[in-house]
């Protein structure tokens, strides 16, 4: 015979490592599209964080210049009045959206890939209990849910 001796564990052993790296690649994509999502949001958020900043010192000087036209006659206070409140109102809405925006939302930033990583995990270790690992076929059939 002039078969090489472990030749067959030389090429297990290199199809382990490229499904590995395919693993290892696959959860790397996820990771840099999850880092591209919240880029995006923080993004969102400090934009509109600076537009409701401007729009909140435009209430300012609308406000000083009602103040200061308090005295005069006409219509010239309401129509002040009502772009003081409009630019203020915008301006606080959209730091109460730029707030909400920035808080952390269905479990953290990057929980896809987290999760992915601990089902990876969960699926190396060996069954401990005897029951295998969830959404395996092994534990639909244990589970009742289908039939031999």
């Amino acid at each position: 015979m002039s078969a090489i001796p472990g030749k067959g564990l030389f090429e297990s052993g290199k199809r382990a490592l490229d499904s590995l790296l395919d693993l290892v690649l696959v959860r790397l994509e996820l990771f840099g599209s999850e880092l591209e999502g919240e880029k995006l949001r923080l993004f969102d958020a400090l934009f509109q964080a600076a537009v409701g900043l401007v729009l909140i010192s435009l209430a300012l000087i609308g406000s000083l210049g009602f103040i200061l036209l308090l005295f005069w006659e006409g219509y010239r206070l309401a129509a002040l009045a009502v772009l003081t409140l409009a630019f203020g109102a915008c301006g606080a809405w959209l730091l109460m959206r730029a707030r909400e925006g920035l808080r952390v939302r269905d479990g953290g930033p990057f929980a896809l890939t987290l999760g992915e990583l601990r089902r990876d995990r969960d699926s190396l270790r060996p069954a401990e209990t005897g029951h295998a690992p969830e959404g395996t076929p092994e534990a639909a059939l244990s589970g009742g849910i289908l039939k031999p």
